[in-house]
């Protein structure tokens, strides 16, 4: 399709979607904030590739936002979105305003909480995030019913988080985590990296940098996961990175790596002047 179709109400794109279920179309879903950039791109380019139909949302959520957190300065650029959308062949922007999303308030909104996993790492440093993610996904998920949805595994947490929601609520949805796409020097796209300034934009690329020496620790042999995740710490703030925090988990369970795990990540989140920035590293070992 060379047009971009754009709703902003649910009835809209709901009669939309109907008509393309009843072509038997297969319909992808890539939910965003916006200010889109490359790593959403890619997600768009991913969807081409599975779905006959590719739905992009942009709606910044203020049920995920803390009260001190930049849910008013976070980056809003609708026109330049839809340009890059355009570009990159998805063939519809949803982009409702908050009150169609939340009619009735936040107060009394019904509220999709996943247990254990949204409780750690970046669940303790920002409570209710998780829920107000997951509750802003199982919204998407219901008025665009996607066959496929589609997230970039920066956020890895978050993307076991949807797994399970989905898994647990009976979705009929397939979810696809695409890789991280990075800048040159390593550090990972992101909206927030605006936030930073030139000299921090130098040190940021530091973060990954560490990610994977730990990995080529543990992939050496070395077993010392807790001190290792002290390590990571230390030079995060020689880099002169505010460390959130560094954590050597199982990849399934994000609890805390045992000597028998195999399947590991390596989670690290670090603030840098008004950036939080989070990264994280996969890796298998061998049973020796």
């Amino acid at each position: 399709m060379s047009e971009l179709l754009c709703f902003t109400e649910i009835a809209g794109l709901r009669a939309h979607i109907n008509e393309l279920k009843s072509q038997g179309k297969v319909i992808g879903l890539i939910p965003t904030m916006g200010n889109l950039h490359a790593g959403h791109l890619k997600l768009i380019t991913a969807a081409k590739q599975k779905c006959d139909r590719v739905i992009c949302s942009i709606f910044v959520n203020p049920m995920q936002f803390a009260a001190n957190e930049d849910l008013d300065t976070y980056p809003r650029t609708l026109e330049q979105d839809k340009a890059g959308l355009l570009e990159t062949g998805c063939d519809c922007l949803f982009y409702p305003e908050i009150s169609e999303i939340y009619p009735l308030g936040l107060q009394t909104q019904t509220v999709v909480s996943v247990p254990e996993l949204g409780t750690s790492h970046c669940g303790s440093s920002r409570p209710g995030h998780f829920d107000g993610v997951t509750t802003v996904v199982s919204k998407l998920f219901n008025i665009c019913q996607p066959d496929v949805a589609f997230f970039g595994l920066k956020d890895y947490q978050q993307f076991l988080i949807i797994q399970k929601m989905v898994s647990d609520l009976l979705f009929p949805i397939e979810l696809v985590g695409v890789e991280t796409e990075r800048e040159p020097d390593g550090l990972a796209i992101s909206s927030r990296n605006n936030y930073l300034t030139q000299e921090q934009r130098q040190l940021a690329p530091a973060l990954y940098r560490i990610l994977q020496g730990i990995r080529a620790e543990l992939t050496a042999g070395n077993r010392e996961f807790r001190a290792l995740e002290a390590s990571g710490r230390a030079s995060l703030s020689a880099a002169g990175l505010k460390p959130d925090y560094f954590a050597i988990c199982n990849a399934g369970s994000l609890q805390a790596a045992q000597p028998d795990d195999l399947e590991l990540v390596i989670l690290a989140a670090a603030h840098l002047g008004k950036a939080r920035l989070i990264d994280n590293v996969r890796l298998s070992l061998n049973r020796h």
